[in-house]
């Protein structure tokens, strides 16, 4: 399906520096991107209150719709990964970031802000998510995936470290369509690289997966198993895998990502300051999903994914009581190890029970519960804080719940399971 040009890579340069760590960097930065699109909105909740006058909830429910879009294009996005392959839904999720976010510097009226931020945006960002970094590294490779699982879904925290600060910067300056503007700069950017360099698979280029010719546990039979999605909804593990990511994404993207920084200005912490403590947990959570990627390749992915939920839950009971910026800067430090760090454990499990090719299609619909839990509790955080006038419940039950997940994921018992060989370059069953 790809185009003549892209089968032309010199073979002496996947004889010195293997060609997936391209593939890899290219897909980082395009996640990165997608990312800071993505979450953007959190800095803008303030100037929307005061330009338009919306109310935190009619804000957080946009939102919440963007959130939600993105969980629901992962099945979607999985299917177009397996179809089209990446660089094809790269090039056009990112075209139609550019076009939303271009739109909302135009915006006068709510629908406007559901309608691109919360549809469009949120759709689009869906493409270039997690699932994209769940594909590209399980097709390119076996030995260091948890490194690349780590090295991939850093990329959130790490376009969060770059785009939060720089958004605030303009917010507070020029205003927040500047920002969208430089957002919309950024992406514009990534798609000349994407169209010469990005490779679907190791096979279009003669390459097999890195580490695929030693013969291990995930070599080439490894490769070819899969499960079909209907097989895979029968499996106590997909349940209990949905389960704790739905957890996962209301304590992440809903509570955290989209409340944080408001909680912080609410109780006097200037927007910079906060935006920038914000950056810093970006940039400690690229350590914490590094490590855990580092960790899923020595010890088993559930019990990781249980200490890590644990740690969430305390960070979290911990916040209520933040009102300065030291505890806001405490907490930064201690959540932000731990923020995506239960990606690099969650697609290895997939990955282990149902098989790599099936990683697009059947994690695209686990991640699609992460982003309703996340959906619901953003949108859910912004009606208990125009109602009480503080996030206090809503943090507090977002760590009791975190801690019910470090309990679900403790039950997984992943098996794989034995199903028939298919040739590599056979369609997916599911």
């Amino acid at each position: 399906m790809q185009p003549q040009s892209s089968k032309q890579q010199p073979s002496a340069a996947s004889k010195t520096i293997y060609y997936g760590w391209l593939v890899l960097g290219l897909s980082f930065f395009t996640t990165l991107v997608g990312a800071g699109i993505r979450s953007s909105p959190q800095v803008f909740i303030h100037p929307f209150e005061s330009e338009f006058a919306w109310s935190r909830a009619e804000i957080s429910f946009a939102l919440g719709i963007n959130l939600l879009l993105f969980g629901l294009a992962a099945p979607l996005s999985g299917w177009l990964l397996d179809r089209f392959g990446p660089r094809r839904v790269m090039m056009i999720c990112l075209s139609i970031l550019i076009v939303g976010v271009t739109g909302t510097m135009f915006m006068q009226t709510y629908w406007q802000l559901v309608l691109l931020w919360g549809i469009v945006v949120g759709l689009a960002a869906g493409g270039v998510g997690s699932v994209l970094s769940a594909t590209v590294a399980n097709r390119w490779f076996v030995e260091r995936r948890g490194l690349a699982l780590g090295i991939l879904n850093s990329a959130s925290s790490t376009g969060q470290l770059i785009f939060i600060p720089l958004l605030m910067f303009f917010v507070t300056r020029t205003g927040w369509r500047s920002g969208s503007l430089t957002l919309v700069g950024a992406a514009i950017m990534l798609l000349p690289f994407i169209f010469l360099f990005m490779r679907d698979d190791p096979a279009e280029i003669g390459l097999k997966p890195y580490g695929a010719n030693d013969g291990g546990a995930g070599g080439k039979g490894a490769e070819k198993e899969t499960v079909p999605l209907r097989e895979a909804l029968r499996s106590s593990t997909f349940w209990l895998l949905a389960g704790s990511f739905f957890i996962c994404g209301g304590t992440a993207n809903g509570l955290v990502g989209t409340h944080l920084i408001p909680h912080s200005i609410d109780h006097g912490i200037s927007a910079d300051i906060a935006a920038k403590t914000v950056g810093i947990m970006g940039g400690l959570n690229f350590v914490g999903t590094m490590l855990s990627g580092w960790m899923i390749d020595r010890i088993e992915p559930r019990k990781w994914l249980s200490l890590v939920f644990a740690l969430r839950g305390l960070s979290l009971f911990f916040l209520p009581f933040v009102t300065d910026y030291s505890g806001y800067f405490l907490f930064a430090v201690v959540y932000g190890l731990d923020w995506f760090a239960t990606v690099p454990p969650v697609v290895a499990l997939t990955s282990d029970t149902f098989g790599k090719r099936a990683v697009a299609s059947v994690y695209g619909w686990i991640f699609m519960s992460h982003q309703l839990g996340a959906s619901l509790m953003a949108a859910g955080g912004g009606l208990i804080h125009d109602y009480m006038n503080s996030y206090q419940l809503a943090f507090f039950s977002g760590g009791v719940i975190a801690l019910i997940a470090a309990g679900l994921a403790w039950q997984i018992r992943p098996q794989r399971r034995e199903t028939p060989a298919i040739p590599v370059a056979a369609a997916p069953t599911a």
